[in-house]
């Protein structure tokens, strides 16, 4: 095999790596974020009946909380209250309706202001026994969903393809810093620039529709999804720096900047997404603070 043939081989085959990377990073956050569903199973006799219940909510319409009806005669009961808050838990009883996969059982939470947040529970009997979601022992008792204003379906979809695409050619440099580092400059400088438009450019707009602000993380904010990115953001730069634009792609320490520039962007990738993000505060609200003005950061 010819020297030319093989370089390409192991390019394609530091690609195929960085996809399988990059999927098990997209599959690990909606697994894990806290605006992800929550998902599990309701046992009902010799059936199971999968559920997602909803943790994030556009304010132009009520959050629909629905399972599959787990079997004739059976009844759920939603309780929730605003979070975090000491107001009384409200209950709402579920009604049955029609879904895509059979009948549902569906109950509607009321609408907040951008960032408000409304804890819940869902009780559900069935003819064998009653189910409490989330368990009694489970480590959060309650389902936490956070409503959000909405954001133009052009700039959120640039932002989330920026995105995947600098995560998957940062993976990729990543790589090539290890096995293959002929072309690692070009692609660190790519990998910088995708970053800075997907992130830095367009991500500060899709936070401002959201919630209000274009950033709400350091200096002025806890958000980690906006800490996260700057420290993402800052590593690759010292890689971009290292390699320069006209050092040989070989040199050790600019191989070693992007290796761990890369191993950076895993590690952020395994920190759920939105975690103390935008949350209203409902005391200041009651207090007469208008909503927009009463969003802070730094919880869950």
């Amino acid at each position: 095999m010819s020297e030319i043939r093989q370089s390409r081989w192991v390019g394609a085959l530091l690609w195929v790596g960085a996809v399988l990377i990059m999927a098990a990073a997209a599959i690990y956050q909606r697994r894990t974020g806290p605006t992800y569903p929550l998902r599990g199973e309701i046992d009902a006799g010799s059936e199971a009946y999968a559920y997602a219940l909803v943790r994030s909510q556009e304010t132009t319409a009520r959050a629909r909380v629905a399972l599959p009806r787990p079997g004739e005669g059976a009844s759920a009961t939603l309780t929730w209250r605003r979070y975090p808050t000491n107001d009384d838990f409200s209950s709402i009883p579920f009604a049955e309706e029609s879904g895509e996969e059979g009948p549902e059982l569906a109950a509607y939470l009321p609408v907040q202001p951008a960032a408000g947040k409304i804890e819940y529970y869902v009780e559900v009997r069935t003819a064998e026994e009653m189910v409490r979601i989330p368990s009694t022992g489970a480590d959060e008792p309650t389902i936490v969903l956070r409503y959000k204003d909405p954001v133009p379906t052009p700039l959120l979809v640039s932002h989330v393809l920026a995105m995947f695409f600098t995560v998957l050619v940062g993976m990729r440099t990543g790589l090539g810093a290890l096995f293959a580092p002929g072309s690692i400059r070009k692609l660190t400088w790519i990998t910088l620039v995708g970053m800075t438009v997907g992130g830095l450019v367009l991500g500060p707009f899709v936070q401002k529709y959201a919630f209000g602000a274009y950033w709400t993380g350091f200096p002025w904010g806890y958000d980690l999804t906006d800490n996260k990115l700057l420290i993402m953001w800052f590593v690759w730069v010292v890689a971009a720096s290292a390699l320069g634009m006209g050092v040989k792609n070989k040199a050790a320490p600019g191989r070693v900047a992007v290796t761990v520039a890369a191993v950076c962007m895993v590690v952020v990738y395994l920190i759920p997404h939105s975690m103390r993000g935008s949350e209203l505060d409902f005391e200041a609200v009651d207090s007469g603070v208008p909503p927009a003005e009463a969003i802070g950061t730094g919880r869950n």
